[in-house]
């Protein structure tokens, strides 16, 4: 693509399904593992189709760290980096004027209140992107350290197969500090969708990571939810509704009872 807007455009959503999908395999895996250590009836039933189970847990798993390769690694074609590159070098296309372009395409009547809406819209420098650099930087030496080599010797290729280097690989891991990665990736997301669509400064905005967190104050009808927390509040209902026959999004109304 010879457009910059297009080309960003095209990333930005590449990148969002892949974030958006990282974060699903991640907390989906976490929420049934969660499920099973409270819910003795919903353990019972897993066990009795064992074989299905851990085909889906061992997919979900695999699935993430997959992932994590191509939103971090600088060799995967659409990663994190080509995207931040493409924002920095074409950075006019956060200015307000290609802003308003975007709006009066979007709406036919956006003369009216364009003018004021531009008032408040951001216009990023390179110290916005040097700062989200910097970030990603961080998030990319965790993976480098803790889970390149999982992903790489482990799910993407078979190098190793002894038990004790897997284990010794695996070791290395940490959940919250993985669930902050996908949070970070996602987040990141939110902030670049933002200030392309809406003009607003690219802040990383904290989301919920707590799968424990997010099964207390899960409510369907909730709007703006992040994909983990749809996806651990869906879980829940799946069981909620399978092994105790609950209406789907009651489970917090239930246990208040």
């Amino acid at each position: 693509m010879t457009d910059p807007q297009q080309s960003f455009t095209h990333e930005l959503e590449i990148f969002r399904a892949e974030a958006e999908a990282g974060a699903q395999f991640l907390y989906a895996n976490l929420a049934v593992n969660a499920i099973l250590a409270r819910d003795k009836k919903a353990l019972n039933a897993v066990n009795r189709t064992p074989l299905f189970w851990k085909t889906n847990m061992g997919a979900l798993q695999t699935a993430f760290f997959i992932v994590l390769g191509r939103v971090f690694d600088q060799q995967s074609r659409h990663n994190i980096d080509s995207l931040l590159k493409i924002a920095q070098k074409n950075i006019a296309i956060f200015s307000k004027a290609a802003l308003a372009e975007r709006k009066r395409r979007a709406s036919h009547n956006a003369d009216e209140w364009l003018s004021d809406y531009l008032k408040d819209a951001y216009e990023p420098t390179n110290a916005d992107f040097r700062l989200l650099r910097k970030q990603v930087t961080r998030y990319r030496k965790i993976y480098e350290k803790n889970y390149r080599d999982i992903r790489s010797k482990i799910f993407a290729h078979k190098e190793i197969s002894e038990t004790t280097e897997v284990e010794e690989l695996f070791s290395k891991t940490n959940i919250r500090e993985l669930q902050k990665v996908f949070v970070f990736v996602n987040s990141l997301c939110e902030a670049l969708w933002q200030l392309l669509h809406n003009g607003k400064k690219p802040v990383l905005k904290p989301m919920r990571y707590s799968v424990k967190a997010i099964m207390r104050t899960w409510k369907p009808e909730r709007h703006g939810q992040s994909v983990q927390e749809r996806v651990v509040g869906e879980a829940q209902d799946f069981f909620l509704a399978f092994v105790k026959g609950a209406q789907p999004g009651r489970a917090k109304r239930r246990r208040a009872d």
